[in-house]
């Protein structure tokens, strides 16, 4: 009896120690840019939004999601921008890798939609002469993938091994990490070099859809719906607010649905669930950056705009 008095401290003990794994097993979804490719400041850039961040010191990184397996510490990310490195920088920190041994990728797997340049030109970081990582698994389509095995830089970091091009078919289903189930769904836009991808990802207890860049909802009737179809929190492609905001620009070659446009498409999902559409790549030209009056209004018909930062439970 002695002796099974003295095993209860530490059986105790034991359970406590167990215990904080177990609240930490599960998958979370964390926002690590919100702007179109260029981010803000824009290069080139003299209006006021961003000579005044200039002086501010303020960035917006360009449009990219990260993912991470709260029990085993495994990060997925979801495209590789120009502003990577303070991307993963702040996916590590959320992970609480500065308590940990370091990495021998700084992520698991990657998932690009789409070869316009906010979207893979970060994947030059991974090369030999940086990051230099070994066999990292890339998700893309089949004519992605050719274009990077054609084309230098990119070619090297096929040929050295640094990446593992996984190739994925529209509509099909995989597992970048244990436990997290992407779909690839093909959506219309400017492909001069490859497909476009939406992602849906399936968590245990949430689904998240992932559309930051489309030519427009009317080019294929019913896509808005199918894409939202059993969707938790969709973050949806909000380059442009209404088009004024790019006087001389002929839209019809860098075409994006307006936010106005799907606000009407969906104030009645907006309303009924608040939070649930979150807009995301914004032009550095947005006027919802600034403007508190918009932001308001599209607050109170139950849109959001999505904040660098902001995490979602899968």
């Amino acid at each position: 009896m002695t002796a099974v008095r003295a095993l209860v401290p530490l059986l105790l003990a034991l359970a406590a120690c167990r215990a904080p794994a177990a609240a930490r097993a599960g998958l979370e979804l964390v926002v690590l840019g919100t702007a179109q490719d260029g981010g803000m400041p824009h290069v080139g850039c003299t209006r006021d939004c961003c000579v005044e961040a200039r002086v501010a010191g303020r960035e917006r990184y360009p449009a990219c999601l990260g993912v991470r397996d709260l029990g085993s510490g495994a990060l997925c990310l979801i495209e590789a921008t120009p502003r990577v490195e303070p991307q993963l920088a702040l996916l590590h920190d959320f992970a609480g890798d500065r308590d940990r041994a370091p990495r021998s990728n700084p992520v698991d797997a990657v998932l690009l939609t789409h070869a316009h340049i906010g979207h893979y030109l970060g994947l030059a970081q991974f090369g030999k002469e940086v990051a230099s990582t070994s066999a990292l698994p890339v998700h893309l389509s089949p004519r992605f993938a050719g274009f990077l095995r054609d084309n230098a830089p990119w070619s090297q970091l096929v040929d050295l091994g640094q990446i593992e091009l996984r190739e994925v078919a529209a509509g099909e289903a995989f597992d970048p990490l244990p436990g997290l189930t992407v779909r690839a769904l093909a959506v219309p836009h400017r492909d001069e070099f490859s497909d476009t991808f939406a992602y849906r990802l399936e968590g245990p207890r949430r689904t998240v859809l992932f559309v930051p860049d489309v030519d427009g909802w009317s080019d294929q009737p019913g896509l808005l719906d199918e894409l939202l179809e059993g969707v938790d929190v969709a973050y949806l492609d909000a380059t442009f607010y209404d088009g004024s905001e790019l006087p001389g620009r002929d839209l019809s070659q860098i075409r994006h649905p307006f936010v106005t446009d799907t606000m009407e498409r969906l104030a009645d999902a907006a309303r009924e669930r608040p939070g649930r559409i979150r807009f995301i790549h914004l032009n550095h030209t947005n006027p919802l950056w600034g403007d508190a009056r918009l932001r308001a209004d599209l607050d109170r018909r139950g849109f959001r705009i999505a904040e660098r930062g902001e995490r979602v439970e899968l």
